[in-house]
């Protein structure tokens, strides 16, 4: 049995009550008080392991408390603390408090732990309260209760690549040959019932990632019909979402319609797994009709498609490389994409306009005129004044 939502009820333990004790020892007639404190109580604590792989261990037993404090003693002796209640759970369960709906945490490694309730402290012994004006308390503090509540546990498989199909499409047949996980497959229509989580490994390159198979998903999921969508939440930390079609339509389905039902009610569920990387794996390429109705998906839905045959495994080695690749690089492609032709630009030549015709040259103007007016004046005045006349020097005898 599958179980992957619980709810719990957990109490923490009391811590222990402080002892109210005094020494009596041969020649030690003033010995004082000796009462000890008394124990911490133990925790209910969520630890993530590997041991597990569902919440059945809970479905059952509902009800987990943590062992109480020991009460202190005499002879200064402190109690000892209460035993904790150790929850195993497999890695991706999430803990929301029932009251508050408030998220507790989620267990994502293991030896991970959160917890839940904590344990009361143990009361104070009467030898915390001697002093110099009371030489002989006879005081000691009760333990505090410790902490409880009401927990709902959801289980969120982590793995690498979610597998999503309608039932009959041949998910368990892919998980049975490319994992070491063994779902119940056979010859008639049927769907998954639970989630099976395999892995898939590569000696040669000392590699894994994980699959999670998934029970069928059909159109009106979202309205509770057949299984209902409620375990898509284990796709959801998936890095990639591998979308397998029955291309061969088998049960009378157009795989076109197929495929457009599937991202309706996953976007229905959240729309964000539709932002996750996707590839498609065409199933049944191995009969005839398979290869007309894959030429009609492609040219209506613009989608990675890698072709196999769950029957005679037909491409089920290279859509492994496939999904390792794109499981360790984000979801990008393996296979080299088609190069794009670079679109150029085809300028028309423009409309020839009649030609203007060119303004006439200037003349360039002569030095003559470009003298001012005023200085030209000037200059021809003093060219029409009449020189005086000068003294001419005599040379002496």
């Amino acid at each position: 049995m599958f179980v992957d939502e619980v709810v719990i009820k957990v109490r923490a333990g009391d811590g222990g009550n402080g002892c109210t004790a005094f020494r009596r020892e041969k020649f030690i007639p003033f010995g004082g008080p000796s009462g000890g404190d008394g124990g911490t109580g133990g925790d209910v604590v969520i630890e993530g392991s590997h041991d597990v792989n569902n919440l059945n261990d809970y479905k059952f037993k509902p009800h987990w408390n943590a062992g109480n404090g020991e009460n202190g003693r005499s002879k200064d002796q402190y109690g000892a603390g209460g035993r904790p209640a150790v929850l195993k759970v497999p890695l991706g369960t999430v803990v929301t408090n029932e009251a508050t709906g408030e998220a507790v945490g989620e267990v994502t490694e293991i030896g991970q732990r959160l917890v839940l309730c904590k344990g009361g402290s143990g009361g104070w012994g009467n030898i915390h309260f001697k002093s110099s004006v009371n030489r002989t308390p006879r005081r000691a503090n009760p333990g505090i209760p410790g902490e409880h509540g009401v927990y709902r546990l959801v289980l969120k498989s982590m793995a690498d690549v979610g597998l999503v199909g309608y039932p009959n499409a041949g998910k368990s047949s892919l998980t049975n040959h490319i994992t070491s996980a063994r779902p119940k497959m056979a010859a008639y229509p049927f769907t998954t019932l639970q989630p099976q989580v395999g892995v898939v490994e590569f000696p040669s390159l000392y590699e894994r990632f994980t699959l999670a198979d998934v029970p069928g998903l059909i159109e009106g999921a979202n309205e509770d019909r057949g299984l209902g969508h409620r375990f898509l939440r284990h796709i959801e930390r998936c890095t990639l979402l591998l979308l397998i079609i029955d291309m061969a339509g088998v049960d009378g389905r157009d795989p076109r319609e197929d495929y457009t039902h599937l991202l309706q009610e996953l976007k229905l569920y959240d729309p964000e797994l539709l932002k996750k990387p996707r590839l498609v794996a065409a199933n049944k390429m191995d009969l005839p009709e398979a290869a007309t109705k894959l030429a009609l998906f492609r040219r209506k839905h613009k989608v990675d498609v890698m072709e196999i045959s769950c029957l005679g495994d037909a491409g089920l080695e290279e859509l492994k490389l496939e999904l390792l690749h794109r499981v360790r690089h984000g979801g990008q492609s393996a296979r080299p994409q088609p190069a794009k032709t670079p679109t150029v630009a085809v300028k028309r030549p423009a409309a020839k306009k009649p030609a203007a015709k060119k303004p006439a040259p200037k003349k360039a103007a002569s030095k003559a005129s470009a003298v001012r007016p005023v200085a030209r004046k000037k200059v021809a005045a003093k060219a029409a004044a009449p020189r005086p006349a000068t003294a001419r020097k005599t040379a002496r005898p």
